[in-house]
């Protein structure tokens, strides 16, 4: 892999990517949906809350309806470990309702280090002479895909790009193409990436259609930080990612393009966490108002350290462990529907206390340096990665360490051949519908995978929880049972990429 000469922003026109009409029409009356003042002020009047008044707002999750801001604050306020305990508790039983047991795995794919941008936190920005630097060719991205869903048996990812001229909308196009085309054989079957998401910059309404025509799944771009003085702090005014409201509304413009999912997240650490949930909750309201449709997915990474980058030793706002449930907590009690991806910055040992909180996604077996995963590496280059991971074991290793806990791992990417995307499938996991596909799906690919990917150890737990996830079928699912059985047996069988 050949180092690619980094371009600095005076070469390019970058500020003519950002077309202000797509900004303004969004907007209510001129202003955006972020007021500083209005979710301080929210913060500050609801620091008094009740035993009944939280019961009551914590019933409204479990109707699966978004909490209004003054709810939100006055969750995020509550500092009563009984009352935590009682959050954390309907935390669980949300995202059980919605969701069920199942936990979706991902990896990240990260295609180019190569970034106009000037983040004073992260080991990817432009004044990092350190950092060595790499666009993967298309031949290069399959060899990684190869990796991922012929040894590893990953079936999605997230396909992470930087901001910068040789990583256009067409170099993302041509990327995911050349993911969709691998198709490796494996013990019973074979092996391929059915869903890929995109991290990337934010991207006009033309370039976003130009990603629908292509298959994108979610479309995800983190604000980073909503605290518009914090965020032109840390992103340079003469970088084309120091633009707050280009960033901001990049998740309206996906949907207007037509793509079905958006994602959103903030990286906790940057300012105050509590004003960065009242934020995402804001910024779901925003899109469920404008679009019918919140966020696919809400992701709360939290910052860390990343190689020649003083900022992150020492961040003012660092979130410690106790706040970090919490702020898990709240946002799964918040936006009640939404999927929630607990990524691998954390170690171990924080992913086990907090998944149970109402998480849906996580990833595993995750390499971030451009390239790692064909090189088949368990070791971290900090020059060639964005920042370090907490949790680098297998896919095989947590994948038996769900089952153990009573997680099945699903493999479906069923929602996207069957239309349950969008407003559909939005409707359907506010009344639990979404839930019960969810669990035929799970069965049936987790099955898969265990025959194709998994060692003896592993598959032996994973088929006990099969057991047990089939009995519970035929009882809470009785007219789909038949249809289970049968397909289950086709599976394996060695029948591949089967779906309710």
């Amino acid at each position: 892999m050949k180092p690619v000469p980094h371009k600095t922003l005076t070469e390019t026109r970058y500020r003519d990517w950002i077309k202000p009409e797509q900004i303004a029409r969004y907007l209510d009356g001129g202003r955006c949906f972020i007021e500083a003042s209005a979710i301080e002020e929210r913060l500050k009047e609801n620091r008094e809350c009740d035993p009944g008044r939280v019961e009551a707002i914590l019933q409204k999750s479990l109707a699966i309806e978004t909490l209004t801001p003054d709810e939100t604050a006055c969750l995020l306020n509550v500092d009563d470990p009984d009352l935590l305990a009682r959050m954390e508790q309907t935390a669980g039983e949300v995202k059980k309702k919605v969701y069920d047991n199942r936990i979706v795995t991902f990896a990240p794919l990260y295609v180019s280090n190569l970034c106009v941008n000037n983040c004073e936190y992260c080991g990817f920005r432009r004044s990092n002479k350190d950092a060595q630097r790499a666009k993967l060719s298309l031949d290069q991205i399959k060899a990684e895909t190869e990796v991922l869903a012929g040894t590893i048996g990953h079936k999605r990812l997230i396909v992470v790009y930087g901001e910068h001229p040789e990583t256009d909308v067409h170099y993302i196009a041509d990327s995911l193409q050349a993911i969709a085309s691998v198709n490796v054989k494996t013990k019973m079957g074979s092996g391929r990436i059915r869903r890929c998401n995109v991290n990337a910059a934010p991207l006009s309404i033309e370039d976003l259609r130009i990603l629908k025509g292509v298959g994108i799944g979610t479309f995800q771009v983190f604000q980073e930080t909503y605290h518009r003085p914090t965020y032109e702090t840390v992103h340079p005014q003469d970088t084309l990612k120091g633009d707050y409201l280009w960033r901001l509304y990049a998740q309206h413009r996906a949907m207007e393009a037509g793509c079905d999912d958006v994602g959103i997240g903030a990286l906790f650490g940057l300012h105050d966490w509590k004003f960065e949930v009242m934020a995402l909750l804001h910024h779901s309201i925003d899109l469920e108002k404008k679009f019918g449709v919140g966020p696919h997915t809400i992701s709360f990474p939290r910052l860390e350290p990343a190689d020649n980058t003083p900022f992150t030793q020492n961040a003012r706002y660092a979130v410690n462990d106790a706040d970090f449930r919490k702020l898990v907590t709240v946002i799964r009690l918040s936006v009640p529907y939404t999927g929630m991806i607990l990524t691998a910055r954390e170690d171990a040992d924080i992913r086990r206390s907090i998944l149970p909180l109402g998480c849906t996604q996580t990833d595993a077996s995750s390499r971030i340096g451009v390239g790692a995963y064909a090189r088949q590496t368990d070791s971290q280059q900090g020059d060639i990665q964005q920042f370090l991971l907490g949790d680098i074991r297998s896919l095989d290793t947590v994948v038996r360490e769900l089952a153990e806990a009573g997680w099945i791992t699903s493999f479906c990417t069923a929602g996207y051949r069957c239309g349950r995307t969008g407003d559909k499938i939005m409707e359907m996991l506010k009344c639990g519908k979404e839930g019960q596909f969810c669990k035929l799906n799970a069965v049936v690919t987790f099955r898969e995978w265990l025959d194709d990917f998994a060692t003896e150890e592993t598959k032996a737990i994973g088929e006990r929880l099969i057991e047990k996830e089939i009995a519970e079928i035929k009882d809470q699912l009785p007219e789909w049972y038949p249809a289970l059985v049968k397909m289950y047996e086709k599976v394996k069988a060695g029948q591949r990429d089967v779906y309710f």
